[in-house]
């Protein structure tokens, strides 16, 4: 049966910007109760989570951690279990990426490479496995979403790192997802080009060609990628799903 998120507890971990933002309000709308994570810059998750508690009349909170730190991915689950009493959802947002010619071997230093894998791949493990305990505690289990990209499964993206460490991504949450149930409902959604401050820096011949190369011929539109999140929370049918959301630019054989 549908899964319901009212008074849920929802910690989403880079949710001060862009997609991030956008799944906190969309979680608010739903009545949950949202956690808003940042790595550096407070003012805009307290906007984002006074947003929220306005809008929605919902309990909010604002908490500190980098999605590549394990020791920041526990702090971040026990802070969001201590103020709301619980955990129900959690949204893992945090990414890492820089833009660089793609077949450029030299174009990212070593610590760059380390970089993308902490934060694209182990921090998602590490985030998962803060979370665990209390969603197989809890009498209706737990949802764990990952951001992931459409540079996971195709050849090109930002940056070499980029698409490299997003397939190691998503074969995690498959495993992850084959392993660690029945409590937990684990999924990754797949966004195409979206024109947020994440891309800002970014070529325009770049951002066009990713849209040129979509069915769609455009980017992927905010709103409607944050509500599949909604989407794959309710649904307690739904693990193990890597969901595109990308205008149709990885439809097979394209």
């Amino acid at each position: 049966m549908p899964y319901s998120l009212k008074d849920r507890s929802v910690l989403v971990v880079a949710g001060s910007r862009g997609l991030g933002a956008e799944i906190c309000r969309k979680f608010a709308a739903e009545g949950a109760k949202v956690a808003v994570g940042y790595v550096s810059n407070k003012a805009r998750a307290e906007d984002v989570a006074k947003e929220c508690q306005e809008k929605y009349g919902v309990k909010t909170a604002v908490f500190q951690g980098d999605g590549g730190s394990f020791a920041d991915c526990e702090r971040l689950v026990e802070e969001t279990k201590k103020e709301f009493g619980g955990l129900d959802v959690v949204i893992n947002n945090a990414g890492w990426t820089k833009y660089t010619q793609f077949g450029d071997l030299y174009a990212l230093t070593e610590e760059e490479w380390d970089r993308a894998f902490a934060v694209n791949v182990k921090g998602q493990m590490a985030l998962c496995r803060a979370a665990l305990p209390t969603f197989n505690e809890n009498p209706d289990g737990g949802v764990y979403i990952v951001t992931s990209s459409v540079a996971g499964k195709s050849i090109g993206g930002s940056a070499m790192a980029y698409a490299v460490t997003k397939a190691a991504q998503l074969q995690l949450i498959r495993c992850l997802a084959q392993t660690q149930g029945p409590k937990a409902r684990i999924n990754a959604v797949l966004p195409g080009l979206l024109l947020t401050e994440w891309v800002e820096d970014f070529p325009d011949e770049w951002k066009k060609g990713a849209m040129a190369r979509s069915v769609l011929n455009r980017s992927t539109d905010l709103e409607d990628c944050a509500n599949v999140y909604v989407m794959l929370a309710k649904n307690s049918s739904m693990t193990g799903n890597l969901i595109s959301v990308d205008a149709g630019v990885n439809i097979i054989g394209r």
